[in-house]
């Protein structure tokens, strides 16, 4: 398949694929990602985004050109349909009040209901494009366009963690306390990222959320179980 790299400082190479972005190209990143487990040991840590996958490598045993000619053949064994199954990570979310400060907004400006707007964005299975800007943020694609929405014109300075947000035709999760522009329309008590956990995200790329309307009750009891950890988190595997 057809990719483009660009060096990045003295010790990485960005991959670009060119190809639009879309549920095929998360799925081919995944599998270019895969492979890089099992090649050159100068190859130290990858970060896959919407098209693109940063390679860092050492460069005492590799040089710029030496990285490109490992990579070059990985992509060339790209399986865009590799997945066979997929991860779907159920994601409990207490909408509206001050949880959700912006859903009210959001239902008014688009014609919906409060409840309408739930309902359509619990009934979407999400996938994860990328993880970024913080450490465990899920860009999601497979927003219902009713709900697409443009960032607020002034972001708020602090939006709590755990707080499920709405940019564009984009749905987010803000898993740690941030300044942040997207629409707030609920909250989730997971913690997305635990930095004292051997492995500190609840997610990876190529995985799905699905979110659940849950109670301020409900909402409070999980929060409690999650802080002992008690919680049995939904994940299950489905057939794509």
């Amino acid at each position: 398949m057809k990719i483009t790299f660009y060096p990045l400082g003295e010790a990485a190479v960005k991959c670009c694929f060119d190809e639009d972005i879309s549920t095929a190209l998360t799925n081919k990143i995944q599998s270019f990602c895969q492979k890089l487990h099992h090649h050159h040991a100068g190859i130290t840590e990858w970060v896959p985004a919407y098209d693109s996958v940063a390679v860092y490598y050492d460069p005492w045993k590799l040089s710029y050109e030496e990285i490109t000619n490992v990579l070059q053949p990985i992509a060339n064994e790209i399986d865009a349909h590799h997945q066979k199954t997929k991860t779907v990570i159920t994601i409990p979310t207490v909408y509206g009040s001050d949880y959700g400060p912006d859903l009210e907004n959001l239902a008014a400006a688009k014609n919906l209901s409060n409840k309408e707007v739930i309902d359509l964005h619990t009934k979407q299975h999400y996938l994860i494009n990328m993880i970024g800007f913080l450490p465990g943020f899920p860009y999601l694609s497979g927003i219902d366009e009713r709900l697409a929405m443009p960032r607020l014109e002034n972001p708020r300075k602090s939006v709590p963690a755990g707080s499920v947000g709405i940019a564009e035709s984009q749905t987010g999760i803000y898993p740690l306390a941030s300044p942040g522009g997207w629409n707030l329309i609920g909250r989730t008590p997971l913690k997305l990222f635990d930095a004292e956990k051997e492995e500190p995200f609840l997610f990876e790329q190529g995985d799905y959320l699905r979110f659940r309307s849950i109670t301020e009750d409900e909402f409070k009891r999980i929060q409690r179980e999650v802080e002992v950890g008690t919680y049995e988190f939904e994940r299950r595997e489905e057939s794509e």
